[in-house]
């Protein structure tokens, strides 16, 4: 059991040592990239950079479905969306101080991330998601992305400087080394878990959603810390509808998706008052210091209030 706990230790600290240099290789080039197609630092954080962030999410989704075990992608969703808004986002804003918001994000992103988080209540309600339903999902995944582009290609118009080959090498190789770097860390999480003795259900929502948000988290941080906090806030927007859109929609198609009474009742409820509460927090265009504080206290009740509950179901864990 020791060996075991040593063997997933170190695993998770080497995932973690790669998902870090390759955030910092990642974030460089997708911006080089973007800006040299006219593409704004925002833009480029809503889409390529939120997206590439979140595959770990579709990946571990779409497998889950494959392995029969197709209630980890619900849980995967919500609990992913509940940390990147309340860790991520605010981990960031306690980080910088102030995040100030360069672009008016409620004029399509946070409209449209509203509409994600009710489109998936309502769909999910019933504890079922049909293809049709899964259809819609990446129907309105394109349309996000197309009403993106639209609208950035009507505010650049000037001087874009040229990105070199190796810029689309780090890109390609950033990407896979975080998807793998994330894998990993999902898999120690998942075995330190189950030698803890915690249920699959509370797993997806906390350490399989915290392990495939550490590229969002990882990726924003660094963001922040090289003072590019539009990209920051657009890769937690564009994680978040593409985690409800693409990870709910495309797993769909692999088998029938079981969704939990728990998620239902509570974390699904509380993924959409995050979402509300973030919209009102960029209402003024600036995430504060204490703003983040709040958000970073949230996250720790989503916490505390998953594995209470899982000691009231199972108070014999650890044993």
């Amino acid at each position: 059991m020791n060996t075991d706990i040593l063997i997933y230790s170190g695993l998770f600290i080497g995932s973690l040592a790669v998902l870090l240099k390759a955030s910092d290789w990642f974030i460089d080039s997708a911006e080089e990239i973007g800006l040299s197609m006219g593409i704004s630092p925002y833009i480029i954080g809503v889409t390529i950079i939120a997206f590439g962030t979140s595959l770990p999410e579709l990946a571990t989704s779409v497998a889950s479905v494959i392995q029969g075990n197709s209630e980890i992608v619900i849980g995967n969703v919500v609990g992913s969306n509940i940390t990147n808004i309340a860790l991520v986002l605010g981990l960031v804003a306690i980080y910088v101080k102030d995040i100030k918001l360069e672009s008016d994000i409620w004029k399509l992103d946070m409209p449209f991330l509203w509409f994600t988080a009710f489109f998936l209540w309502f769909i999910v309600r019933d504890q079922n998601v049909t293809y049709f339903e899964a259809g819609l999902l990446l129907a309105s995944l394109v349309l996000f992305l197309a009403l993106s582009f639209g609208a950035d290609s009507e505010d650049t118009e000037e001087k874009n400087p040229k990105a070199s080959a190796k810029s689309y090498i780090l890109l390609i190789v950033g990407a896979v080394l975080v998807s793998v770097g994330a894998t990993y860390t999902v898999v120690a999480i998942e075995k330190l878990s189950g030698i803890a003795g915690i249920s699959p259900d509370v797993i997806a929502l906390s350490a399989v959603a915290l392990g495939t948000s550490l590229p969002e988290v990882i990726v924003s941080l660094n963001a922040a810390r090289k003072g590019k906090t539009s990209i920051a806030v657009g890769n937690v927007l564009g994680s978040n509808i593409f985690n409800t859109l693409a990870v709910i929609g495309i797993p769909t198609f692999f088998g029938s998706l079981k969704i939990p009474d728990d998620v239902l009742a509570f974390s699904l409820p509380l993924m959409m008052v995050m979402t509300i509460l973030f919209g009102i927090m960029c209402f003024s265009r600036n995430i504060s210091r204490w703003e983040g504080f709040i958000l970073f206290i949230f996250y720790l009740y989503f916490l505390v209030e998953l594995f209470s509950t899982q000691l009231s179901v199972n108070p014999v864990i650890g044993n």
